[in-house]
């Protein structure tokens, strides 16, 4: 038997998804996370769920991790301290930036600026200049950098370097040779060029995307080196760690230690990911998913089964020029603790979590404030005889005494407490579900809905009345889904290069022809971690904007398109783009900024999931009757195990259906029934 494993840290819990490669069959687990050093939930995960499967870890041939290593590091501000090396004269770059402050005008009286990840001390300019066009204006004075460096080096704070000259992303001559000497200076020292890291104009964004790399790659390399060594210990040499990518593909560990920064979104990236695996197989090709963890929510909009990228990564008041899944986040997950302001009188729902230490009240870890979770419990939507991960039990009455506070703090009922806690995180959803959609030019309501996420079951249903998008789906096992989409997703990887042409300047031919010259690129890091060639798929990219416009938007296509379509098929594109985000359109004065080529390798296929019985009744998959509070009052219902449902089986609500990772609640009034995929579908009862 062959097996793969994916594996999600969350801030909560760290879920884990163990498949059968021969006959589909999965084994799920989720362990406490350990935020103090990830890869410790991580092996106790690896360690429960080989326990309860009675799978050997040898067994276990691909590793496919989503990690938030890179993401906490810049949150928390302790990556690396990153020296810079730039063309002379260009030593401030990072300081003058953009000119924009959070918060509009009112930014400026109480923003500040958080300290630069190269500061200024640490910066050194070196004689050298290339022109826009890559020609070398002034020759590298390797003499005068070596000094520079040597000075730098005797300051014995440099822990990562970043290399980015003018114009290197034309021709990248001058960094090589800085790296060299840089090389013989530092020793073993990790350095990053702008070259390789983001061969893109615009000097602000390539020099702090580069830095970036190199702030986040120490620790980075670290925590990937240590889990592959661990992993190669408990499951023998041949195992292969890939880390999930922030634009949804998958790197092999090696390049994942050398560009980091292509991880700041891994985790999210999973969900979206898992989501598009299952809804694509049944149909649904147009989804909106919101993925709800114990900390917040993610939410994406996928079209035709393909999930939007941006071209640019956010976190925190860190903008780096990487791609990324265009995920929107939310500080509302069940963890997020309600409190009641003592000037205001009004309920308040995050962003503040209680996280995975105290945790919710209801979980006995010490925590005392209440929280989603809480009010859950409180309201019967997560039944108290309910473990979660199988193995962790809730506590009912302390939820009880949490959100108590709240409903002593406004003067109401516990029930109306409770039940206010929920309608305020599923509005705050509801608000990032719009983000995505509707001020993007889309309408929900010609969407399908997806739940979830440890929590994201138990509001599926009500976050489908508010959007109007049904049918409200909930795959397989929602809760470790980011750990399936780890390990269904594709290994990838990408070359780019800055083109500067107008569309009527250029032709198919030659742009094919570029295009190819970074297919082969974009090949190398995948050839070099053992893919064969043959196996490797490529799709291509072209951000253009309007002449003149400052900003671009990225057109996705491939070579049978552009041989029968010509350079139409991004110009035609980008107009229809551009109507529907703007109202308008020129139809003329394309420029094509950008061109880059993605190279993915798939990943081998598993079988389906095996589904219930086919003469199971709905009386047999019923656990136990039970009952919840919606709406202002109590509904009796019942309990239904999902692993026991199949397609010819309506569960009419109220009912709650259960399963070892995720629960989801079908409310009065809807009725809830399995797919041949095995994803459970909730609809309005007609």
């Amino acid at each position: 038997m062959s097996y793969r494993l994916g594996v999600d840290v969350g801030g909560t819990f760290t879920d884990l998804l163990l498949i059968n490669e021969e006959n589909g069959q999965t084994f799920t687990a989720k362990v406490p996370s350990t935020p103090h050093d990830s890869s410790e939930g991580v092996l106790n995960g690896i360690a429960r769920i080989c326990e309860e499967s009675g799978v050997d870890p040898t067994q276990i041939h691909r590793v496919m991790h989503g990690t938030t290593v890179a993401t906490n590091a810049v949150l928390t501000g302790k990556g690396a301290k990153v020296g810079l090396v730039t063309t002379k004269g260009y030593e401030h770059t990072l300081q003058v930036a953009r000119s924009f402050c959070p918060g509009g005008l009112g930014g400026w009286v109480s923003y500040v600026k958080n300290p630069l990840l190269a500061p200024l001390e640490l910066t050194i300019g070196a004689i050298e200049r290339m022109d826009a066009q890559g020609n070398v204006v002034t020759e590298l004075n390797e003499g005068a950098l070596r000094a520079e460096l040597e000075k730098l080096y005797a300051k014995g704070e440099v822990e990562a370097l970043t290399i980015c000259f003018i114009n290197a992303y034309v021709n990248d001559a001058h960094e090589k040779q800085a790296k060299k000497i840089a090389q013989e200076v530092f020793g073993d020292i990790a350095i990053s060029l702008s070259s390789e890291v983001v061969p893109e104009m615009q000097e602000y964004e390539r020099t702090e995307t580069t830095v970036v790399n190199s702030y986040v790659r120490p620790e980075v390399a670290k925590y990937v080196n240590n889990l592959q060594n661990a992993l190669k210990d408990r499951m023998g040499e041949n195992v292969q760690l890939s880390i999930l990518r922030s634009d949804g593909g998958l790197a092999s560990g090696r390049a994942s230690a050398e560009s980091p920064v292509n991880l700041l979104m891994s985790g999210p990236a999973g969900g979206v990911t898992g989501a598009i695996y299952f809804c694509s197989r049944a149909g649904y090709d147009d989804i909106l998913t919101f993925d709800m963890g114990g900390t917040s929510t993610d939410v994406a909009l996928i079209q035709g089964s393909k999930a939007k990228v941006r071209r640019e990564t956010i976190v925190g008041d860190v903008r780096v020029r990487a791609p990324s899944v265009d995920v929107r986040t939310v500080g509302a997950g069940g963890g997020s603790i309600a409190f009641v302001p003592e000037l205001t009188k009004a309920l308040r729902v995050g962003p503040e979590s209680a996280g995975a230490v105290p945790g919710p009240a209801a979980y006995m870890k010490g925590g005392v404030e209440p929280t989603v979770c809480d009010a859950n419990v409180v309201l019967g939507y997560l039944p108290s005889d309910v473990q979660l991960g199988g193995a962790m039990a809730i506590n009912r009455d302390a939820a009880v005494t949490a959100v108590q506070k709240v409903a002593d703090a406004m003067g109401i009922d516990i029930m109306e407490a409770a039940e206010g806690i929920i309608k305020i995180a599923n509005e705050a959803m509801f608000g990032a579900l719009r983000l995505v959609s509707v001020e993007q030019g889309y309408d929900p309501r010609d969407f399908a809905l997806v739940g979830f996420g440890g929590a994201g079951p138990l509001h599926a249903n009500a976050l489908g009345i508010l959007t109007e998008a049904w049918p409200v789906i909930v795959p397989p096992g929602p809760g470790v889904l980011c750990a399936y989409g780890d390990a269904t997703t594709e290994v990838q990887d990408e070359a780019a290069r800055t083109y500067l042409t107008l569309a009527q300047n250029t032709t198919s031919e030659a742009l094919l022809a570029d295009l190819t010259e970074l297919r082969a690129k974009a090949s190398e890091s995948l050839i070099a971690d053992g893919l064969a060639p043959e196996s490797l798929e490529v799709t291509y990219q072209a951000d253009l904007r309007y002449t003149g416009q400052a900003f671009e938007i990225s057109v996705d296509f491939t070579e049978a398109d552009l041989e029968e379509k010509g350079l139409a098929v991004l110009t035609d594109y980008f107009d229809q783009e551009h109507e529907k985000l703007f109202t308008f359109k020129l139809g003329d004065g394309h420029e094509i900024l950008m061109i880059r080529a993605v190279v993915k390798a798939k990943g081998g296929d598993i079988a389906e999931r095996k589904l219930g019985e086919d003469s199971l009744t709905l009386a047999d998959c019923k656990v136990q009757d039970t009952r919840f509070f919606y709406d202002g009052a109590w509904h009796e219902g019942a309990i239904y195990n999902r692993s026991k449902l199949h397609p010819a089986i309506v569960v009419p609500g109220p009912a709650i259906v259960s399963e070892m990772d995720s629960t989801t609640v079908v409310l009065p009034g809807y009725q809830a029934n399995i797919d041949h995929v095995g994803n459970l579908l909730i609809n309005p009862v007609k």
